[in-house]
């Protein structure tokens, strides 16, 4: 029995050493930190100095908590369900990032717990390529100091906002609760390429297969779809960073388009605006808006953000058009948002902002709606990878049919968030 137990020992040390000194470093080349460190961070970042000495497996992940105090009311032509003040099912991810080669790296992530699938699934991952050494030693060693590779099935490069949303559990680098009313997010197979340059200039160009869900079956009925980014963006100062650019998603006729369905992990605001039928895992886009383009879409948004020491400004400007299965013609929806934040305190540990967000859309109805959202939130970091934050949020519906739930539609209230992230 000594004998067993003395091994039993030495195996739990071994252990507990191989943790330690695995824990003792987590970094990565070329990878945006899941913490304090990753906020302000779009794609990620590009180094040509790169370090590699054999596989490294990086594990992480997030856990969020809410407190949910909202309200609602609209005509009454449709009941809504009543809803009261408590907490909403925690969300968990799992995060898988390895550094397989010289400049090689793969991401993971699982939803572990989300208020759509309480049952854990996988959202995708991808390969990032900054290096062809792989290949052979100082292939293409010039064009790759400018040049990042992607592929996989992966959440698109659409934008700038999808590198601020909260993607589940992991919430960090939102300051608030809440997502965008029309929140464009998908993950599809396909590719993307970069060329930054050394000025600020920056371009994407991709191509992915449109759709959400992978299948063989009803070949023909899906074709490419087409991403396109230029930007800019530079540290002008020490004080002050400038970021602007303009993004592009086209899809020509599909089978169905997810561009503002297909975040599957359901909305932070539970039930708001739900009959009294509806369950918080199947009804799980409340005060979300989506703009019924099924089959054809063509998207493009504009994001100015600057940081002027903590006063940060970020902006959504986007002009979509699109038609569904029955329609002749497309018809077109904007949204517009904008939200300001100023970071104090040792090391910006605080911080307070504010979100306006509006979209409009001209339904397949006929009906010319609006909805209207203003969010006031605040935050202070425990540590880096401990945040709370609080949330007051109003958002008004406007424009919509009598017989619609949403006809003199609002939800307001205050949301408590807590998440950590590592």
């Amino acid at each position: 029995m000594m004998k067993t137990f003395a091994q039993f020992s030495l195996y739990v040390f071994a252990l507990l050493f191989g943790l330690s000194a695995w824990g003792q470093n987590r970094n990565l080349d070329n990878f945006r930190s899941p913490d304090k460190d990753g906020i302000n961070v779009f794609e990620a970042p590009k180094d040509s100095m790169l370090t590699f000495d054999g596989v490294k497996v990086r594990v992480g992940g997030s856990s969020t908590l809410q407190f949910q105090g909202l309200n609602h009311e609209n005509s009454g032509a449709v009941e809504l369900i009543e809803i009261g003040d408590n907490f909403n099912l925690a969300t968990a991810n799992l995060d898988l990032d390895v550094a397989l080669a010289k400049g090689v790296r793969m991401h993971l992530r699982t939803y572990l717990s989300s208020r759509h699938h309480p049952e854990p699934y996988v959202k995708g991952g991808y390969f990032q390529i900054d290096n062809l050494d792989f290949i052979s030693p100082g292939f293409m060693e010039e064009a790759m100091k400018h040049l990042t590779i992607k592929v996989g099935h992966m959440e698109n490069n659409y934008g700038d906002a999808h590198f601020r949303r909260s993607d589940n559990s992991q919430t960090m680098y939102n300051p608030f609760v809440g997502n965008l009313i029309m929140d464009g997010f998908t993950t599809e197979v396909g590719a993307e390429l970069y060329y930054r340059g050394n000025t600020g200039f920056f371009t994407m160009f991709g191509l992915s297969n449109g759709k959400l869900n992978q299948a063989v079956s009803s070949p023909g009925e899906t074709g490419a779809s087409i991403l396109a980014k230029l930007g800019y963006d530079k540290q002008i100062s020490d004080d002050f960073r400038f970021r602007l650019t303009g993004s592009m998603y086209s899809t020509g006729n599909a089978a169905r388009v997810y561009l503002y369905t297909a975040d599957r992990t359901g909305s932070r605001y539970y039930l708001v605006m739900e009959d009294t039928d509806a369950r918080a895992s199947s009804q799980f886009r409340s005060g979300r808006y989506d703009p019924g383009f099924r089959n054809e879409i063509t998207a493009f948004m504009i994001n100015p953000f600057f940081k002027y020491r903590g006063l940060e400004f970020f902006g959504t400007i986007e002009a979509v058009k699109g038609k569904a299965d029955a329609e002749t013609s497309k018809r077109s929806a904007t949204q517009i948002a904008g939200e300001l934040i100023y970071r104090f305190g040792n090391n910006e540990n605080f911080y307070i902002g504010t979100r306006y967000n509006t979209v409009s859309n001209e339904e397949a109805s006929g009906d010319d709606i609006t909805i209207d959202r203003f969010q006031l939130g605040a935050g202070a970091f425990l540590t880096k990878n401990i945040l709370t934050k609080i949330e007051y949020v109003n958002q008004q519906y406007d424009g919509f049919d009598a017989a619609s739930i949403f006809n003199e539609g609002a939800f307001k209230g205050v949301m408590l968030e807590a998440v950590i992230s590592f």
